[in-house]
């Protein structure tokens, strides 16, 4: 039996998982392994170390190598490495969404001008097929809307602050403390991480390369606690949603930012670290992928498909995986955040005063913004009233000019609504 040959580049949690799950095939071998420290003890029973090497030329540069498999994330160095690789007549297998958003297109070009295939079903919902349903089965629909869950983290922040009551500052403690969030969260908390992803699926979905640049991105930072029970007693959950839409036009709205989602609707009730992306088009309708969104096996068991199907094709052609390839020639034509229209939830703290209420209803009036729910309650021990707002659909540039407009008052928050 011909063995096919393996590199890989990281030897973190996914790539130890990918290491371990990969014995159970005969045909698959991991010749060399690009780490950092050599030294660090691995979580693999009877590991050979001699397979380790702090060197990227030995996997690069090896012409026995048939698929480099790059788990280290970010741009830089991987972006070197995966480019050399293809140059050097290797396919590629990655779950680096950041590289991804910010050079797909490089990539994937460099990778057909050298008849090479890249596989990334790891990158953007971890174990959750997505990308290979999307590109085979999945690809006689014309899909107009991407909702979903992309980042397990924040998920996982959002549902604690809901179920506990606790303040955003004390559950990042807790998920830092038990793994759930790096010790620098910014890439998760800020929406950048679930912007990488969004970026790259829509991109697959609406078939036009999605500029990373022109995608919307608000984080979870400023979500409080009071924000919760609000939407709990209006009916909602918070949740950060990554959303893709294609209009009549052709225009793509593609966006990252928390959101007041019904309580009615399935992504509400996706919890913890979980993630779930559901699709729209026709013929198909509405389908739905939901499932483990990171972890070492999850993302492993993706990686190692890839790996697989790589295998599968090269006993028995030259080009292969002609589905896969990524040979967009079109951009989309996006739109710009502050012309999209919206449901908006708006906390407002205002000076008790006689007519505050009827003043914020007509400085939104002026704005063609109607208001479907108004609520006070009570008064606090300084003299302000506590409002909550929920508009009727309204224009994004509108409702920033009326936020500038209640200058007297203190705008807590500002949270979009699903429709």
């Amino acid at each position: 039996m011909k063995k096919y040959k393996v590199g890989m580049i990281g030897l973190g949690t996914v790539g130890t998982g990918v290491f371990k799950t990969i014995q159970e095939f005969e045909d698959i071998e991991i010749v060399k392994i690009v780490v950092k420290n050599i030294n660090k003890k691995r979580d693999i029973e009877n590991f050979d170390s001699t397979l380790m090497t702090t060197d990227p030329n030995e996997v690069i540069n090896n012409p026995e190598i048939d698929i480099v498999v790059e788990v280290i994330g970010g741009v830089e160095p991987a972006w070197e490495y995966i480019s050399k690789s293809i140059e050097n007549g290797k396919h590629i297998v990655t779950a680096n969404k950041e590289l991804l958003a910010k050079k797909g297109e490089e990539l994937f070009k460099l990778a057909e001008k050298n008849n090479k295939v890249v596989l990334y079903e790891a990158a953007i919902a971890g174990g959750i097929p997505l990308i290979m349903p999307m590109k085979t089965i999945m690809a006689g629909n014309k899909i107009s809307k991407i909702r979903g869950i992309l980042n397990g983290t924040t998920n996982y922040i959002l549902t604690k602050m809901d179920v506990d009551g606790a303040s955003y500052d004390e559950v990042l403690k807790e998920a830092q403390e038990l793994g759930y969030a790096e010790t620098d969260p910014t890439g998760d908390v800020e929406g950048f991480d679930a912007m990488y992803k969004i970026t790259t699926l829509s991109t697959i979905a609406f078939n036009k390369r999605v500029k990373l640049q022109n995608v919307y991105r608000e984080g979870i930072t400023k979500v409080r606690a009071e924000d919760m029970k609000k939407a709990n007693e209006l009916g909602y959950k918070i949740k950060l949603i990554a959303s893709g839409n294609l209009d009549e036009n052709g225009k793509a709205d593609v966006r990252v930012h928390p959101m007041l989602v019904k309580k009615t609707s399935a992504l509400a009730h996706i919890d913890y670290v979980t993630n779930s992306v559901y699709l729209k088009g026709f013929p198909m309708g509405e389908v739905a992928f939901t499932g483990p969104g990171a972890g070492e096996f999850p993302t492993a068991s993706s990686v190692v498909g890839d790996i697989i199907n790589i295998v599968a094709e090269l006993k028995h052609s030259d080009y292969i995986l002609p589905m896969m390839r990524n040979n967009y020639e079109e951009y989309a034509d996006m739109i710009d955040i502050s012309e999209t229209y919206n449901k908006y939830y708006i906390s407002i703290t205002a000076p008790n005063n006689i007519g505050v209420i009827g003043k914020i209803g007509n400085v939104c009036a002026e704005r063609n913004i109607s208001l479907s729910t108004i609520l006070q309650k009570g008064l606090s021990e300084d003299n302000t009233a506590d409002i909550t707002i929920i508009t009727e659909l309204c224009k994004e540039a509108d409702i920033q000019s009326a936020i500038k407009e209640l200058s007297e008052c203190k705008i807590d928050s500002i949270i979009r609504v699903e429709e």
